[in-house]
């Protein structure tokens, strides 16, 4: 199983309770999982995260972490068209494409191979929320793609703070 970051995972981890300098084991293992390849972010994603100012985008820019997490793929825009106009709305405005952002992108990985990615968010799911206001773990139930919370997915790589690589 590969999990595909979205870039809100790390965002909100550094914030909330990962920050980079206070938790490194956590950065570390992020790098050590995508080494083996069992954690991948897409280009899409990538760039949100290390187009930053922030010490998060200082880490993403280091070469070391770009090559262990940057997922090697391409989209496919077929994908990710049905992911948006399925997924979200056929018909969404200039606005609502804006807010959607790219997360079409992280989902169509995921649909490309159901059996072998999974999204990670800390999104929550709004079930009754429509068109661009529906959140990621929605669109990935109405997919059939498997998607987990930050804490799930560190729950099932197993990280703890005094993991060794």
């Amino acid at each position: 199983m590969i999990y595909l970051l979205d870039a809100n995972v790390l965002i909100d981890a550094n914030r909330d309770y990962y920050p980079i300098d206070r938790v490194p084991e956590f950065w570390g293992w992020l790098v050590h999982q995508g080494t083996g390849g069992a954690v991948k972010i897409p280009l899409e994603i990538y760039e949100e995260v290390r187009d930053g100012t922030d010490q998060l985008a200082t880490w993403a820019k280091d070469d070391a972490t770009e090559v262990a997490l940057l997922l090697e793929e391409a989209a496919d825009p077929g994908l990710v068209s049905q992911i948006t106009e399925q997924g979200y709305a056929n018909d969404l405005t200039d606005d609502e494409i804006e807010k959607v952002g790219r997360d079409p992108f992280l989902m169509s990985y995921a649909l490309s191979d159901l059996a072998n990615y999974t999204i990670v968010t800390t999104e929550v799911s709004k079930p009754k929320r429509i068109r661009a206001n529906r959140h990621v773990p929605d669109v990935c139930q109405t997919f059939g793609i498997r998607c987990r919370d930050t804490f799930e997915f560190v729950r099932e790589l197993d990280f703890s703070t005094n993991w060794t690589g």
